[in-house]
């Protein structure tokens, strides 16, 4: 299996992993979103990645900045969405792929890297609802359960709360 940036010829490939991986009342939603961010230019710039394996893009995630109005040193990232082929699952790809991203964020010193999703399977990788606690969301979530965060480097949480701000992919209420 072999992770690589996305582009813009994978757009096809992209929609379909996440209208396959998703139940069908989020699929249209989530694979909107996934090829949205492609297209979306913010700075830092959104990261996104597919897996192949066997010549086929079977896996797809994307990480898109957020910010803080009033902190413009904070360099935070949220995850999502994230989708492997159905036929492709528990194979370690959507691990990878998140391995992969973590990797990236971090050599671009990502203080903070969010995560709207199942605690069971975001928590291998260090995600906790304690460490997004102090970060308003930007819409009121439907499962505050899955609001968690991971601190990359040495980042040191905020103590105050303070919302974030996403990129306008992510601005949609039916998201959250």
């Amino acid at each position: 299996m072999n992770v690589r940036t996305a582009t813009h010829l994978d757009r096809d490939a992209i929609h379909h992993i996440h209208w396959s991986a998703f139940a069908a009342e989020e699929r249209d939603l989530v694979a909107k979103l996934a090829v949205d961010l492609l297209s979306e230019k913010t700075s830092p710039s959104v990261i996104s990645l597919v897996a192949e394996s066997e010549g086929l893009i079977v896996g797809h995630v994307a990480f898109s900045p957020v910010t803080i109005e009033s902190d413009e040193a904070f360099q935070g990232f949220i995850l999502g969405p994230l989708g492997v082929m159905p036929d492709y699952q528990k194979r370690r790809i959507g691990t990878k792929l998140v391995e992969s991203g973590i990797q990236q964020l971090s050599k671009i010193e990502t203080d903070i890297l969010f995560v709207y999703g199942d605690p069971k399977y975001y928590g291998r990788f260090g995600f906790s609802v304690e460490a997004a606690e102090p970060y308003i969301p930007p819409y009121k979530l439907q499962y505050p359960f899955g609001w968690q965060a991971v601190a990359l480097r040495d980042y040191k949480a905020r103590r105050t709360s303070a919302s974030l701000v996403v990129v306008p992919s992510l601005s949609n209420p039916a998201l959250w």
